[in-house]
This record gives C-alpha cells, structure tokens and sequence, in this order.
C-alpha cells in the first residue's frame, strides 16, 4: 500500500497534522469521523480559487463565460480524473464491502476526496497553501482552457463531453409539432443510454429545439452552470 508521503509529494503539500490527513481520506463507510464535512468546506475553497484563476486569466469574459469555464473544472468528472492522476484512490480508507464494490475507483467518492483534501489543506495552513495545492493539480487544465470552444454550440459540447467518456451519443426525438408554418413549435426529446431520463425543450425550428434540449442536459448534468 502507497505511504501517506508518497500522496504528499504527488500533490505538492506536506500536512502539519497527521489527523486532518487521515480524516481527508476517510470515506463515511468506515468510520463517523470521516471527509464529509472537509469536503463541505473544500468545494466552497475550489470554486473561489478557481473563479480567482479564471477572472485573472481571462480579463475580457463575460461572467456568464467564466461561469460556464469554472463549471468545467469543478465538474465531478474533472475532479476525479484529477485524483485518478494523484492515484487517490489507493489511498482512500473505506469499509470492506465499499472497497469490494469498487468505491476507491467511483467518480463521486474520488471527486469528494479531492475536496476533502482541498478542505484539509485549507485548515492546516490557510489559503495561500490551499490556492497553491489547487492551481498545482489543475495547472494543465487552466493552461489548456481555450474561451473559443464556448463559442460551440449546445449539441456540440454535449456531444463532445459524452465521446470524452465514450458514452453513446444523444439522440434528438422529435415529441410534437403544433401549429402551421411559419408559426409552429415544436419539442424536441434529448435522449442517451447515459442519461437517467430525457431532456425535453420546445423551439420555434427543429434545430432551435434541438440546441435546447442539449442546452438543458448540459445545465442538468451539471456540465454547465
């Protein structure tokens, strides 16, 4: 099993206390003194620090742009590939059965963690080291951001964040049509193996409907804000 140390050094940060570590990493499965609350507190601290990178980074987006850049970074996914990349998971301590189940390998657990640890790093010495441990495990992502790619359209962002997965793509149904041209609506069902239920919007053209109902699964999945 990987040492405590060797985490340490992979993100950049030594703890003072050896408690706040440990808890970090403890997931509510095996114990009540777990990273529940650290991971409270963590996703407040890397959604400020990250708006702070982003606003100086980015000095002419709008605030709806840099909502949209700062909802990609803090997304679940993106989190938990951070931690896959800092093999977090081998070092998560969780009850046998969450571990038999494959929780140490979950996106939610592993994107939790991370917080947790921001949440950690944050009470053991404030937020001049949690800024620096933040912008150290996302230092790639904010120097890859590129504000022309929020000038896609709705279908095409989904469509691209599901083949980053490489989960099946959407499928766009139509539900109904109602009235007579030029004046008709119709509604439009987004649709994927992925999602729990569909995404249905309506629109003035096919194509309007179609850009909604991406546009509503990207702010219901939590892919945009």
């Amino acid at each position: 099993m990987s040492t405590l140390s060797q985490l340490e050094v992979s993100i950049g940060y030594t703890f003072q206390s050896a408690a706040l570590f440990k808890q970090a990493l403890t997931h509510r499965s095996f114990s009540e003194d777990n990273n529940e609350r650290l991971e409270f507190l963590g996703d407040s601290i890397l959604s400020y620090v990250v708006a702070a990178a982003l606003y100086n980074q980015f000095p002419d987006l709008s605030e709806g742009d840099l909502s949209r850049l700062r909802a990609r970074l803090v997304k679940q996914q993106t989190l938990a590939a951070v931690a896959r990349e800092l093999s977090l998971g081998t070092y998560l301590i969780m009850g046998s059965g969450e571990m038999k189940s494959g929780g140490s390998n979950r996106d939610s657990i592993l994107s939790n963690a991370l917080e947790a640890l921001i949440g950690a790093v944050f009470l053991d010495d404030g937020i001049e080291s949690v800024s620096a441990f933040i912008l150290h495990v996302l230092s790639r992502r904010l120097d890859q951001l590129d504000a022309s790619d929020l000038e896609k359209d709705p279908k095409t962002r989904l469509q691209e964040h599901l083949q980053g997965k490489g989960a099946p793509l959407p499928e766009y149904k139509l539900v109904s049509t109602r009235g007579k041209s030029p004046h008709q609506e119709f509604e439009i069902a987004c649709q994927s193996a992925t999602f729990d239920s569909s995404f249905t919007a309506k629109g003035s053209s096919r194509r309007k409907a179609e850009q909604a109902a991406a546009a509503l699964a990207l702010t219901t999945l939590g892919l945009e804000s």
